[in-house]
């Protein structure tokens, strides 16, 4: 495989074997500010007879209405999470209608679809294109069992891949919490209710033929609520059960008690006041594992103080966020993922609570994607370098088990992206003199936030300096990895097989920024 240096130093393929020709990964804005527009893909134009109904019998005859062949890619969002019952239910169909070297390219994969694994041995499966893999997948690619890579994307590398062509969709398999006979959708309804569908609506705008599948077929039409139009979906089957409620929109996150991640959060939120962001018509992304919270906590505590109110919140939405939009902290709130069940009430309830797919959401090869607008964004990380590169993808055994999602997305578009992790996990440092995999480059990250220390990228002078003018506890990266490999010890590096590629990570605007090399066994 013929091998190149990116601009990182990390050897990328210029070419895949079954997936196509790649450039390598030269800056984060590299492919950015070119006049003139590049050509995508076009809306796919059907000729249907008029119809009062799409439903049919099964999932069966809904395959065969498609014209699904041999070699043909199909797709899943994951909106369900690990409630999801639709993918295991559709590939167990597939499987026994015989189908052969599938390309399968959902949005990302759940943690509890081992299943795909077994999907992928039996042949039914032969290519993947996703956002990250875990469990007994990750393990199975992780050992080079899969013969051509995986192409792991970003949130918004996918859907400029899918617009651009890159990913071209024969049939997309969209879970439908309400769906109405004409095919009418809405995730913010019904028992299986997941709040937005942001992943599937670019599905079902570019895929050829579009199957909804629901447990809650509801009266003409839908309302009050469409994410999804009539006009995109071919076909609907009704099933008695989309997945497991419990497991789809959970209650709400809970804030972290753990005294190392508050005071993670502590000084993230210090940074933030201190570098002067918090200002009237801010705007602000953060996730929903504790740590995020416990920051959410104290801006929002600071932003009831000073009397600020953002512009918007954006991103995955949980329940915290849709309550700062309720007090009236942010005019907005743009939601491509929801998290748990508060946020779901939030979207019926409020005009405010904006659902947005994924090109608006981060695609960076159109007119303007709101991760460009961002001012704040908390991301967190399995390990970081010295060169302030993250890697959210593959543990320090080399075992795939992480997403890109929109990390790398919403760190080139923030105006400050700050990283928190702990120094260390289960005696493993989180800084590296080089991380096992590069997710999100660190040309796009301003400071890393461990209990330890901050560490601000030298490429920030103005954020250094308003650090120190505020007091808080600057460390040098490269000290404070050494500082903590005195109590951990140099984990010992995984053993890879660098004349098998498993898996290139893709940056946001298509180039390769790492490969993923499958374990020696």
């Amino acid at each position: 495989m013929d091998m190149t240096l990116n601009s990182l130093g990390r050897k990328v393929p210029l070419e895949l074997p079954g997936v196509g020709s790649f450039a390598p990964y030269m800056s984060p804005f590299s492919m950015l500010g070119q006049p003139g527009t590049i050509q995508g893909t076009q809306m796919h134009m059907r000729r249907p007879a008029p119809a009062r109904s799409k439903v049919v019998e099964n999932i069966e005859k809904a395959v065969e209405l498609s014209g699904l062949k041999d070699g043909m890619t199909i797709s899943f969002h994951h909106h369900l999470r690990n409630g999801d019952a639709v993918i295991p239910m559709v590939l167990d169909v597939l499987q026994k209608m015989g189908f052969k070297g599938l390309t399968l390219a959902p949005s990302s994969i759940p943690d509890v679809h081992d299943c795909i694994a077994d999907y992928i041995r039996s042949g039914l499966i032969n290519r993947l294109y996703t956002s990250g893999v875990r469990g007994e997948l990750g393990k199975l690619l992780s050992r080079g069992e899969l013969n051509i890579p995986v192409v792991i994307r970003s949130h918004g590398g996918r859907a400029r891949a899918i617009e651009e062509g890159s990913i071209s969709i024969d049939v997309a398999f969209l879970a439908a919490p309400a769906c109405d006979p004409l095919g009418n959708i809405t995730g913010s309804i019904g028992p299986s209710a997941c709040g937005s569908l942001g992943y599937a609506m670019t599905d079902a705008r570019h895929a050829r033929h579009v199957v909804a599948i629901t447990d809650n077929l509801v009266k003409y039409p839908l309302n009050p609520r469409i994410s999804i139009p009539q006009y995109l979906v071919d076909s609907i089957v009704c099933v008695d059960s989309l997945g497991d409620p419990k497991k789809i929109a959970t209650g709400a996150a809970r804030i972290t008690r753990n005294p190392v991640d508050l005071k993670i959060a502590r000084d993230s939120f210090r940074l933030m006041k201190s570098s002067g962001i918090v200002e009237p018509g801010f705007s602000f992304q953060m996730g929903v594992g504790g740590a995020s919270l416990a920051v959410a906590k104290y801006l929002e505590d600071y932003m009831k103080e000073k009397g600020i109110r953002g512009s918007f919140g954006l991103g995955g939405v949980g329940g915290y966020m849709a309550g700062m939009l309720e007090e009236g902290l942010f005019d907005a709130v743009f939601d491509v993922q929801s998290f748990d069940s508060a946020v779901t009430k939030s979207m019926q309830e409020d005009p405010r609570h904006i659902e947005i797919d994924a090109s608006w959401y981060a695609n960076p090869f159109n007119a303007g994607c709101i991760v460009h607008n961002l001012d704040c964004v908390i991301l967190a990380a399995l390990e970081v370098d010295t060169d302030f590169n993250v890697n959210v993808l593959t543990g320090n055994d080399g075992v795939l088990r992480g997403a890109s999602g929109g990390h790398q997305d919403t760190a080139a578009g923030a105006k400050l992206s700050i990283v928190v992790a702990p120094s260390f996990r289960g005696g493993v440092p989180s800084i590296k003199e080089r991380v096992t995999t590069v997710t999100t480059p660190g040309e796009t990250v301003d400071a890393i936030v461990t209990e330890r220390g901050i560490c601000i990228n030298p490429r920030r002078e103005d954020l250094l300096g308003s650090a120190l003018k505020s007091g808080l506890s600057i460390v040098d990266i490269t000290a404070l990895k050494k500082e903590v490999e005195k109590l951990t010890g140099i984990p010992r590096p995984a053993e890879f097989n660098y004349d098998k590629v498993a898996a290139v990570v893709e940056y946001r605007d298509g180039t390769l920024i790492d490969t993923v090399y499958a374990r020696k066994s």
